[in-house]
């Protein structure tokens, strides 16, 4: 009765792991750019520049006196890393 009661509790433990857990693995497409890009920072963007199956990913590249430059290319929707 004891393993039983070991079992159920891991497989419960196992599935709260996984549901707290999978959507930080997300990454959110937005609609538009963000005002505002840390150095370094990735964004994915959705705004119809890109081709289809594409989007644009928008990156926080350099740090000048002005602020944050960004670069801007189109990837393949699967090609984003998680």
């Amino acid at each position: 009765m004891r393993w039983l009661l070991r079992w159920r509790l891991g497989r419960s433990l196992r599935w709260s792991t996984a549901a707290a857990v999978l959507p930080l693995l997300a990454v959110t497409i937005l609609t538009r750019e963000p005002d505002e890009l840390r150095l370094g920072q990735r964004v994915y963007v959705d705004d119809g520049t890109c081709p289809a199956g594409q989007v644009k990913e928008v990156a926080g590249a350099n740090l000048t006196a002005a602020g944050v430059v960004r670069s801007r290319q189109c990837v393949a929707r699967n090609s984003i890393k998680r």
